[in-house]
């Protein structure tokens, strides 16, 4: 199991040097990954009058800081993106970073905050078509190859994107979603990773065990029906305790029943969510040990 930071883009985290100190932090202590959040405005009665930092511009100052640990968004909306744009973000940290890139997409919400607010489509339906054929936008334009596509969302006529990603042939590429909703699953289940989120525990609170373990049974058996093969990452998140076994042996059942990575989140209903002395705190406690 491999162990990462989560931090919001608002808040003290909406500053790029505080970022990048964030991801120095992380990576003396010995984690493996720095993730952040993709917002606009998130829930913008609650979030009001805070500053938001762009995530890419963000995880760009951590690149720079850093030599080892992954980076990446948990997760970007890619329906509220021009993939294009999104290809050419990726790709330049991509190289930037050394191939440290990871990707993980999905809807994205609120709905109503982040997409009604601007005019956007909020049709589950929508949006779940432009999340999947952005996906497959992406994955093609971070070949460097030439792309002419005309599908239900977007028309590309003869485009080539370069430079390509670093990592061949192109970044990990993870997909969030609420378990027990199966479409987002099957949609994970055709990448390389899931990132479930759970109606029955809320940011920052470790995910039952049971619901997991059905989780993993059912994208395995979507993976089997699909043929497909190679490494699969099951990234699970919550809040642990500062003291490394400890939290080891709270991980310990989500481990043996599949999970991969660990992404060590602040409690959304607590007051630390977007400040960075309670995320230093628990960053240079280490992450768990199993």
């Amino acid at each position: 199991m491999r162990f990462s930071i989560n931090i919001p883009n608002f808040g003290d985290f909406a500053d790029a040097r505080t970022v990048a100190r964030v991801a120095v932090a992380a990576e003396e202590a010995g984690w493996d990954g720095l993730f952040v959040w993709d917002h606009v405005v998130h829930d913008k009665v609650v979030q009001r009058g805070k500053p938001f930092g762009d995530p890419w511009m963000l995880l760009t100052a951590a690149a720079l800081a850093t030599e080892r640990i992954r980076l990446g968004t948990l997760v970007t909306p890619v329906a509220r993106r021009r993939p294009q744009q999104l290809a050419r973000q990726v790709a330049t940290l991509d190289v930037l970073s050394g191939g440290r890139v990871t990707f993980a997409a999905g809807l994205g919400g609120p709905v109503a905050d982040e997409y009604a607010s601007f005019g956007e489509p909020t049709d589950p339906r929508v949006l779940a078509g432009l999340l999947d054929e952005g996906l497959g936008l992406l994955d093609r334009y971070w070949s460097g190859e030439p792309v002419t596509h005309q599908g239900t969302h977007f028309r590309v006529d003869d485009v080539q994107l370069l430079p390509a990603t670093a990592q061949r042939p192109r970044p990990p590429v993870w997909i969030a979603g609420f378990w027990p909703n199966r479409p987002p699953m099957r949609r994970a289940a055709r990448w390389d990773g899931a990132v479930p989120l759970f109606e029955s525990a809320k940011h920052g609170e470790i995910p039952p065990l049971g619901e997991f373990r059905e989780l993993v049974a059912y994208v395995e058996g979507e993976r089997e029906r699909l043929g497909a093969q190679g490494a699969y990452e099951f990234v699970l998140g919550g809040a642990t305790p500062g003291d490394a076994d400890h939290a080891g042996e709270l991980l310990a059942p989500l481990h043996d029943a599949g999970a991969t990575w660990w992404d060590e989140r602040q409690l959304q209903t607590g007051p630390g969510i977007d400040r960075l002395d309670p995320v230093l705190r628990r960053i240079e406690q280490g992450p768990p040990r199993l």
